[in-house]
């Protein structure tokens, strides 16, 4: 299962660049790896992993913004269309990762 996080944080003022630094910082601090600017996704092994993360993100999150939790399959994960790029290294490394081969 994967979580992802969106976020748009205001950007207005020092203390605004500071808050997103502060929230950027915790979710890369939680596991959380960037897909794109503003999108992070993490890899929970269960339900009662990404609930844990959750509570986090919730406890971490600013007070001003909007910030979104997505909790999608593996699989839906894995079948994301790419359009227009590529995936960046880390989000590959993280695939390769927790790939489970059963035979």
């Amino acid at each position: 299962m994967r979580l992802m996080v969106a976020f748009d944080l205001p950007m207005v003022s020092k203390r605004d660049k500071r808050v997103y630094t502060k929230f950027r910082k915790f979710l890369m601090d939680d596991g959380f790896i960037m897909m794109q600017f503003s999108v992070y996704t993490r890899f929970c092994r269960n339900q009662a992993d990404a609930d844990k993360h959750i509570q986090r993100v919730k406890s971490n999150s600013p007070d001003t913004g909007n910030v979104r939790i997505l909790s999608i399959t593996e699989k839906q994960f894995e079948d994301m269309l790419l359009i227009v790029g590529t995936a960046i290294p880390t989000e590959r490394e993280v695939d390769k990762k927790f790939t489970l081969v059963i035979e």
